[in-house]
């Protein structure tokens, strides 16, 4: 009997270590937030439309004063007081006291901040407060490398990579350092959202709607005002991000004037919110801090760590307190079955030459079923139908053209018109120079393209030419004749340049190559131009 005893209760034992195993690696499992994803201009939680809204901390900066609240008791206050579902670390980086000087000490303060959050389940923004980050991108990657190294695997955690830039380039300066930095974080944490920062203190995100990083998942980009100071042309500029399809984030906003002083404009305000709650977007107000002056949430001398009653709130406190209290960031600010999004696009085709356009848009609860052009281009013809468009410009046209199309969601809901750009191109040296594709001989797996044709339709004798063909699809190319061919990497442009006996074209003469080539079974004639 006494070894029975002993044999269950080793059995008893064990089976109740496996269960708190077990128990312990679904809890281990379990997400307590939802991950962030970015879908055209929306940002998703989950899947499901939805923003989110809180107060960013001031500058962690040592011996700023700001850098006392940077603890759990205040998040958890936040959290339980004012329903907030973000925080923001804001890290002074290479001003007095910032990470450069103290980065132990200002490391320290985002970290308890982010453990605070992820406790509380709330989102948090790791802040590379800078206005000056390109000037010191070897520090940034090692940062947030740290950071996704430790916290990649939370989805709370947001990185903004960049807070204000000045009135520098986008192309020349905030995108190669902002592409450095994504690069880094994307080796070790593949889906965070990433925020960037943009031009002129984060305002110019319509400049960066024409030019957006690509190649990356979940990328969003900054967008910061100040109520007493930016008034509708800045919603302005958004609204045309947004059209163009770019995700905006609000990582720092204040109910006050630009230099963080004044009194409270709570007319302006409100119109911010009704902008910001139509368009889904996610905000973080500057700054739950005690420093005296009109854009802290706290009057001087504070608790800094929660526990706060009106008595300790400012004007502006009182009023981001009560916004976020009632933000309703849980689902959709559509009232039901929220509209795709059509997107906007700026091309570009040489002289004479045709266009082959893809119309695109995303809807953030359904599915894009249907695209209507709604005014056609005034300089030339659009044929196609759906997503595949084809633009032809008219005869002798070079200059500006457009056309504005719409796109319908699988709950017959459509978009507001978005537009497409185009520019044609002046004539060359060559001007009135044509081409038609041919005739097209295709079997399983390979073809044979004849006769194509470059035709000089100008005055003057042609000194050499040059045919650009746009395949739909890949192709490969074996052999040609009649000309000197170049196939493009993605095997979709095929350059043709004239040989040493058919580039002179007297007015009216035409020339005629061909060649032969391999593909994946849906070939598709080629877009022909010529100059």
């Amino acid at each position: 009997m006494k070894n029975q005893t002993k044999e269950n209760f080793l059995r008893r034992r064990w089976f109740t270590v496996a269960a708190a195993l077990l128990i312990s690696l679904l809890g281990n499992t379990t997400q307590a937030v939802e991950p962030l994803t970015v879908n055209g201009n929306r940002i998703l939680a989950g899947g499901q439309a939805r923003s989110l809204a809180g107060p960013s901390f001031f500058w962690s900066n040592t011996e700023w004063g700001g850098e006392r609240f940077y603890n759990a008791g205040a998040v958890s206050w936040v959290k339980s007081d004012w329903n907030a579902t973000l925080v923001r670390a804001a890290m002074g980086v290479d001003a007095e006291g910032g990470y450069l000087e103290d980065p132990n000490g200002n490391k320290s303060r985002v970290i308890a901040l982010v453990d605070a959050a992820i406790a509380n389940d709330m989102y948090v923004i790791i802040d590379w407060h800078s206005h000056h980050a390109e000037d010191y991108t070897a520090q940034a990657v090692a940062f947030f490398e740290e950071m996704a190294q430790t916290y990649g695997h939370h989805d709370n955690v947001i990185y903004e990579i960049y807070n204000e830039p000045l009135q520098v380039s986008w192309s020349g300066v905030i995108k190669p350092y902002a592409e450095t930095v994504i690069s880094a974080i994307r080796a070790i944490d593949p889906d965070n959202l990433i925020i960037v920062g943009t031009p002129t203190w984060s305002q110019d995100v319509d400049a960066v709607s024409w030019d957006p990083i690509q190649g990356y998942a979940n990328i969003a980009y900054t967008l910061h005002f100040y109520a007493g100071t930016h008034k509708q042309y800045l919603r302005d500029k958004a609204q045309t991000a947004l059209n163009n399809g770019i995700a905006l984030f609000v990582t720092e906003w204040g109910a006050v004037n630009a230099d963080g002083d004044g009194a409270v404009d709570y007319g302006e305000t409100q119109t911010w919110m009704n902008f910001l709650e139509d368009n889904n977007l996610s905000h973080a107000n500057w700054a739950l801090n005690d420093k005296e002056e009109g854009a802290s949430a706290l009057v001087p001398g504070a608790s800094v760590t929660g526990g706060w009653g009106q008595d300790q709130l400012t004007a502006s406190g009182q009023l981001v307190r009560d916004i976020v209290r009632n933000w309703d960031g849980g689902g959709s600010a559509c009232g039901g079955n929220c509209p795709p999004v059509a997107d906007s696009q700026n091309l570009s085709t040489a002289y004479q030459t045709q266009l082959p356009i893809t119309l695109s848009g995303s809807d953030s609860d359904g599915s894009i079923t249907g695209y209507t052009v709604q005014n056609g281009p005034a300089n030339g013809n659009l044929s196609g139908n759906g997503a595949n468009r084809l633009y032809t410009p008219n005869s002798g046209f070079s200059g500006n053209d457009s056309f504005t199309f719409t796109a319908t969601d699988n709950a017959g809901a459509a978009s507001e018109p978005a537009t497409v750009s185009i520019t044609v191109g002046t004539p060359s040296g060559n001007g009135g120079v044509t081409c038609e594709s041919g005739t097209a001989d295709v079997w399983s797996s390979g073809f044979v393209l004849s006769n194509v044709t470059v035709t000089n339709g100008g005055n003057s004798t042609t000194s050499g030419w040059q045919v650009t063909l746009q395949f739909p699809e890949a192709v490969e190319l074996t052999n040609g004749w009649n000309g000197n061919f170049k196939l493009s990497a993605d095997g979709r442009t095929l350059t043709v340049t004239n040989i040493g006996w058919n580039g002179n074209l007297q007015p009216g003469q035409s020339a005629s190559f061909g060649f032969q080539g391999n593909h994946d079974g849906s070939f598709q004639m080629p877009v022909c131009g010529a100059n």
